[in-house]
């Protein structure tokens, strides 16, 4: 099994997640847009953005299955993001090895930069599988990720640009808005127009600041549990 990866800041650290064909779920009938996420560590309250309408709907349709209820979050790095979503983690033993679980399908890439949607701090997006086995950036059907980041001097947002370039062969630029939130606000401008983001927490980033404290293993798994104990639209 591939793990979809996330591509983190500290000694570029692999994130994850298993996803297979090419296909995503809608809702039927328009609901709220809003989603509480219910945790150990607290709640957290997230809108989804109507301009990713395939991936709104994917975590709509799953939200209402209860498919999120009861897993953890089971990969965590401080100063970086929080991940979650792997169906496999709702019964996994303690210390096992977690972010292959998924659904057989996967949603198709919604970058949404020109609208100013990208990774800055407290965003909600999608984790995938790497470019060499899903070259067309295809998100996971379950797996995401909620943004920390860092916040950037100017020195800082150059060498993300350089690895931005580097990794894009040039198409994703910082525009002065993105650059001046990185530097305020923080966030990880290096997963910039390669994962989706479709969503952003509106309460709750004081939870979401704990759990990218806790303690973590040598998989980035917290050694102590941090569950979803349910998850509903608002």
């Amino acid at each position: 099994m591939k793990r979809i990866i996330i591509l983190s800041l500290i000694a570029a650290s692999l994130l994850v997640c298993s996803c297979k064909g090419n296909r995503s779920k809608s809702s039927a009938e328009p609901v709220s847009n809003e989603v509480v996420m219910e945790t150990t560590m607290g709640n957290i309250v997230l809108r989804l953005l109507d301009e990713t309408p395939l991936h709104r709907d994917n975590f709509l349709s799953l939200v209402k299955e209860h498919a999120y209820d009861s897993l953890l979050f089971h990969r965590v790095i401080e100063d970086f993001m929080i991940q979650g979503g792997d169906p496999d983690s709702k019964n996994a033993e303690p210390g096992a090895f977690l972010g292959e679980g998924d659904r057989p399908y996967t949603v198709p890439a919604e970058f949404r930069l020109e609208d100013g949607i990208y990774h800055k701090r407290g965003m909600l997006a999608a984790a995938r599988e790497s470019d060499d086995v899903n070259p067309e950036q295809a998100s996971s059907a379950m797996q995401f990720y909620i943004t920390w980041g860092n916040i950037f001097d100017e020195e800082g947002i150059a060498a993300m640009q350089e690895r931005l370039d580097s990794r894009t062969g040039g198409k994703v630029k910082l525009t002065e808005k993105m650059i001046q939130t990185y530097m305020t606000e923080g966030g990880c401008p290096h997963l910039d127009g390669q994962y989706t983001v479709f969503g952003e927490v509106l309460e709750g980033m004081d939870v979401v600041d704990a759990i990218q404290k806790v303690q973590t293993d040598e998989n980035d798994r917290p050694v102590e549990d941090v569950r979803i104990i349910k998850c509903y639209i608002k």
